[in-house]
């Protein structure tokens, strides 16, 4: 479980939206210049999330919140290679397919690859809305600190 550190900032039902506290171990480093966790933070800012939690909590309780790591590993697989399968198997398979001598076998092997790949990062977009955020990779309240 990859786990972090948050603060409750609104409770529903059994569900509570706590806000990220890396601001902690980033303020002592002395790296924060040219660390990207520090950059994206500033950049993204703070941002409240949906945990599921069967602890009862109140706003500004200090929680571990935690998620499954093997969950983030498939969806990063899904979310890098998936594209890039999909793109040069299209190109392939076009190229494949049109004869060597046709006009404009290149503009077409160029296109198919575009086409697989908007297509594959269309299909993920599904898969992440119907599947992913819904069921799989739902953040949980471990423990109140």
């Amino acid at each position: 479980m990859i786990e972090e550190l948050a603060v409750v900032v609104k409770t529903e039902n059994h569900q509570v939206w706590v806000e990220s506290r890396q601001d902690g171990a980033c303020a002592g480093c002395r790296q924060k210049a040219s660390c990207s966790t520090s950059a994206i933070g500033s950049v993204v800012g703070k941002k409240a999330v949906a945990v599921d939690s069967r602890i009862n909590l109140h706003v500004g309780d200090e929680v571990i919140v935690a998620i499954d790591e093997v969950w983030v590993l498939k969806a990063s697989l899904l979310l890098y290679l998936l594209p890039l399968i999909a793109m040069f198997a299209s190109a392939g398979m076009t190229n494949w397919l049109l004869p060597d001598a046709s006009a404009g076998v290149e503009l077409w092997t160029a296109g198919s690859a575009l086409l697989g790949l908007l297509l594959s990062m269309r299909l993920i977009n599904r898969l992440q809305r119907r599947f992913l955020l819904s069921h799989c990779t739902r953040p949980i309240v471990l423990k109140k600190l």
